[in-house]
């Protein structure tokens, strides 16, 4: 009998902006939270500029990039050391995501299920979701509800400036599940930490 391989169902919402912005994606569970950390950044379409970090319900552990520096109080753990299922699963379904410190953008990552990984399934992927990521740098959900109210109206003085800001277009509707794609997260750890030894 052929041995199954199964993948992690993972919604993920971003706090604190109405209409919710949301994706569904399935992961390997061999996965890592650095794997997780890529993914999450690509299907939200977010830029990976800005520290991030994992954080678990009833736990003191927080993963992501450790900082050697020794300028944040908090004892970061390596992110590609633990894999999602150590930390994710039925019984310990909640993780809270947080990306770019100063805007603190939060995100609810919320396990959902196991599903059977086809032999041609290449994972990660994208299988749902609504409306686009805010732009990265626009401060925040407060940032990002004062940017979505001067580009909804013409008038405003700042409307030309904040459109220009955004690229000449911003709809905070659009998005669609099948444009997602997903980069290599080992080829993003190379990218990460090489270059900042060069």
């Amino acid at each position: 009998m052929a041995r199954r391989d199964y993948a992690f169902q993972i919604r993920i919402e971003l706090l604190g902006v109405e209409p919710p912005v949301w994706r569904r994606i399935q992961i390997a569970q061999a996965a890592t939270f650095w794997d997780l950390h890529v993914a999450i950044q690509d299907a939200m379409g977010w830029q990976d500029s800005h520290l991030h970090a994992f954080r678990f319900v009833g736990s003191d552990l927080t993963l992501g990039i450790p900082d050697d520096e020794g300028f944040d109080d908090v004892d970061t753990q390596p992110g590609w050391r633990t894999g999602i299922r150590d930390k994710l699963g039925y019984h310990t379904p909640l993780a809270l995501y947080e990306y770019d410190f100063g805007d603190s953008w939060l995100h609810e990552v919320r396990f959902e299920k196991m599903v059977e990984a086809g032999v041609k399934v290449r994972f990660p992927r994208c299988v749902d979701g609504a409306r686009r990521c805010p732009p990265e740098d626009c401060g925040g959900p407060g940032g990002y509800e004062e940017l979505r109210r001067v580009l909804a109206d013409p008038d405003d003085d700042d409307h030309e400036s904040m459109r220009e800001w955004c690229g000449g277009r911003f709809d905070p509707e659009e998005f669609d599940a099948q444009r997602v794609r997903f980069q290599d997260p080992a080829k993003r750890w190379r990218e990460v930490f090489e270059d900042d030894d060069a």
